[in-house]
């Protein structure tokens, strides 16, 4: 057999030098969209990711996680995975012959998929980076520890670097769940209703107008009137007016690109 992974049906089957007590509990499926995660902490996932509806899809075969030890590759016989920073300093760094090791794994096994370090200096994260990488056969994702990952690992295999915001995690954990959720609820049959994702916010730029649901009145406050009037084309201008005014007053920065993408057109 070569090395290249072969598909036998839904199931993809790849030589591997791996003990089996290694690997997944379960096969890797051939065609369902791949959330790999190369990560200190392999018993984090799927975490959350299993319950609710990304759990269901997870059972259905409509995604897969293929969660990945990089203690595995560690070096000597304590699996040390990092080292002290070059030029000093405090904490601890990520070796780059570790993590390369795990990232030519994790392509052994998959292909090369669009290739994510989750770090607090990357490009701020978006819906659109989410419909990008959905759209992709998967994603795989480099959580960080420590001070991070050797520079050189990072130039030598082009990785992207994502931020979900301007703040610092202890780990890519969480930051790589929450990436692999706003991918995974784009993928089709996930949702189960294609409007969802459509009217959402940052579906058109905007943030989402206000919801509302029975009962009618609660605590002195009414539904307003317009959505229980059944005029669709009345409730529609109301939610994008609304829409307009909670981006407007609360993120600027959205407000202004929206406003320069209608001008354009």
């Amino acid at each position: 057999m070569s090395d290249a992974a072969r598909s036998h049906g839904r199931k993809s089957i790849s030589a591997t030098l791996a003990p089996r007590e290694l690997m997944t509990d379960r096969p890797l499926l051939a065609r369902a969209w791949t959330a790999q995660v190369i990560t200190l902490l392999p018993e984090a996932f799927p975490g959350l990711l299993g319950e609710s509806l990304t759990g269901k899809a997870l059972k259905d075969g409509l995604w897969q996680i293929d969660a990945i030890d990089l203690r595995r590759f560690g070096i000597g016989r304590h699996r040390n995975v990092d080292d002290t920073p070059a030029g000093g300093g405090a904490g601890m760094v990520l070796r780059p012959d570790v993590v390369g090791a795990a990232i030519d794994e994790a392509r052994r096994r998959r292909g090369e998929l669009p290739l994510v370090y989750l770090s607090p200096r990357g490009a701020r994260f978006d819906q659109g980076i989410a419909r990008r990488l959905a759209a992709a056969p998967g994603v795989t994702l480099l959580c960080g520890r420590f001070e991070g990952v050797d520079q050189r690992v990072l130039d030598h295999y082009g990785i992207e670097e994502l931020s979900l915001g301007d703040f610092v995690l202890t780990g890519g954990e969480l930051a790589a769940q929450a990436v692999i959720d706003a991918c995974v609820r784009l993928r089709p049959g996930v949702l189960g209703n294609a409007a969802s994702t459509e009217e959402e916010s940052f579906s058109a730029g905007l943030l989402e107008h206000p919801q509302y649901t029975r009962p009618a009145e609660w605590q002195g406050r009414p539904i307003p009137d317009v959505l229980m009037s059944g005029h669709h084309a009345r409730i529609a201008d109301w939610r994008r007016e609304e829409a307009e005014a909670v981006t407007r007053a609360r993120r600027p920065d959205l407000w202004a690109a929206y406003r320069a993408r209608a001008l354009r057109e």
